[in-house]
């Protein structure tokens, strides 16, 4: 048996607790900063993942235990931040698996970067995949990816997940697996967006095409392995996030899709990590020699730069060419 500390007790915590505790290790949830767990503590079940119980064996507090590996169940803005408040408790060589799908905005660092920078005694792994957290806390079927550096380190992550109903897979494409997980976030705001807008199903299909052969692209710049794109991290994901209105991303487009404020739309969705990742990229994405309309229109929008009714006349006004360029 393994023991595995869970850092943050929102839904997505909760559920990897459970996913970890599932695969017969010993399992602990801590808060990451400024979050009470008191909630989970008293009633053993997270108020969001309604009639889904914590087991006594899953222990909760405040305090980080030694164990042979952390789970960083917390949003991508907040890495940096956790990761200084707990590493000095940290031993060496700990995996660290980022559960978090995204890039720094102030620093456009890719979050294993980040955790190499803030605590470079541990092992950073990314895990990625469609994934919801009400789907793995309910125990149903799903397969995920785990990226480290050395396969060694991702196929170790893996054992610590592996259960009958939860199927992971390893990598050494970190930054395939890091770029897959974030940008899909992005194109499900575009596709929320076209069925909004009332634009019809044929539109988010062709968006959806067209948003992959965008994620490719910029795969193939950036050094990721085309096969990571087109697995779990990459179109697997893609799929589920921008078809589901589970997907907080997917929601936040139907609603700007149907005439609400960005800021009003975030304020009623909670966190929505493509608005974060679009401003990451977007920001410099128009210096790179790649064709990114798709990346560029969201980023416009929830920059509130333009409308998305300008930008989906934009899109459909571009120049003919070859679907594979």
């Amino acid at each position: 048996m393994k023991s595995v500390a869970i850092i943050g007790g929102g839904a997505w915590g909760v559920a990897l607790a459970l996913a970890a505790h599932a695969a017969d290790n010993a399992v602990h949830i801590t808060a990451r900063q400024g979050e009470t767990l008191n909630y989970l503590t008293y009633y053993r079940e997270s108020p969001h993942l309604a009639g889904v119980n914590i087991p006594h064996a899953i222990t909760i507090s405040d305090q980080l235990p030694a164990v042979d590996a952390i789970v960083l169940a917390v949003p991508a803005q907040a890495l940096r931040a956790t990761l200084q408040a707990y590493a000095p408790h940290i031993a060496p060589h700990t995996p660290l698996i980022i559960a978090a799908k995204g890039y720094e905005i102030a620093t456009g660092a890719s979050l294993s970067a980040v955790a190499r920078e803030v605590c470079p005694h541990g092992v950073p792994v990314l895990l990625s995949g469609p994934s919801f957290a009400a789907d793995v806390a309910r125990n149903q079927p799903t397969a995920v990816v785990l990226a480290a550096q050395r396969k060694v380190d991702a196929e170790s992550a893996c054992v610590l997940f592996n259960s009958a109903n939860f199927r992971p897979y390893w990598s050494v494409d970190m930054a395939g697996v890091a770029l897959g997980g974030a940008l899909k976030n992005v194109y499900a705001i575009a596709a929320g967006l076209v069925v909004g807008m009332g634009l019809g199903e044929s539109a988010r299909a062709g968006l959806l095409a067209r948003s992959f052969a965008e994620l490719l692209r910029l795969g193939a710049h950036m050094g990721a392995m085309h096969h990571t794109l087109h697995g779990l991290s990459g179109f697997g994901d893609l799929v589920l996030t921008a078809t589901s209105t589970q997907s907080r991303n997917y929601r936040f487009g139907l609603a700007i899709g149907g005439g609400a404020s960005v800021a009003h739309a975030q304020a009623e969705i909670g966190l929505v990590e493509g608005v974060h990742t679009a401003h990451a990229f977007g920001a410099h994405a128009a210096t790179l020699p790649i064709d990114m309309p798709i990346l560029m229109a969201i980023y416009a929008i929830v920059a509130e730069k333009t409308t998305p009714h300008a930008v989906m006349k934009a899109l459909l006004a571009r120049p003919l060419k070859a679907e594979h360029e």
